[in-house]
């Protein structure tokens, strides 16, 4: 999020076929809340794709990167590495030291596609679990993400959107940069 700690986001793993769509929503929940940028498998190209469109039709700043190797990414990683899963610690526990520990150093937040090794469960500075039940990698990064930035990430601006969403009570206004809306139901 802009004017605060680095946050970056990597996907560890994805399955084609089975894990196209979670990928996406990974890199788009990244994006639409505060993180500056998501790491995705470079067997995700049609993930980096599409939250590359969203970003330059709703806004950035934020990047889109893809990698060989996840494994290197959190190996040479400078700073705090947080990784999500259902075997952590809970959230409510850890969630104010992992705030002072990147006052100044980026953090790294792994969402695993697949089984992770155990080698990054050894690596990383903290294991945080979103409840320690089975469910949505996308759901746990969206809270761990809320959580992280205490509801700042609510209210963020962006910048050169070429579509902005007007907030109304019921249905739907998105205003284009070169019109002035189209109204929907």
């Amino acid at each position: 999020m802009q004017g605060s700690q680095e946050v970056v986001v990597l996907r560890y793993g994805h399955r084609p076929g089975r894990d196209d769509r979670m990928t996406t929503h990974v890199g788009l929940t990244a994006r639409a809340l505060g993180a500056d940028r998501v790491v995705l498998p470079d067997n995700a190209t049609q993930a980096a794709e599409t939250v590359a469109d969203i970003t330059d039709r709703f806004g950035g700043p934020f990047e889109i990167e893809q990698t060989d190797s996840q494994a290197a990414v959190v190996r040479n990683w400078d700073g705090p590495v947080a990784h999500l899963t259902m075997y952590g610690l809970p959230i409510q526990d850890v969630e104010g030291e992992i705030r002072v520990a990147v006052d100044t150093d980026p953090l790294l937040v792994v969402v695993g596609g697949e089984k992770v090794p155990f080698e990054l469960y050894e690596h990383a500075d903290w294991n945080v679990g979103v409840t320690n039940q089975p469910h949505s990698e996308v759901a746990g990064l969206a809270v761990f993400l809320d959580r992280f930035f205490e509801g700042r990430e609510l209210s963020q601006e962006w910048s050169d959107a070429d579509r902005t969403v007007v907030p109304k009570a019921t249905g739907k206004k998105v205003v284009s940069s070169d019109d002035s809306g189209d109204d929907g139901a």
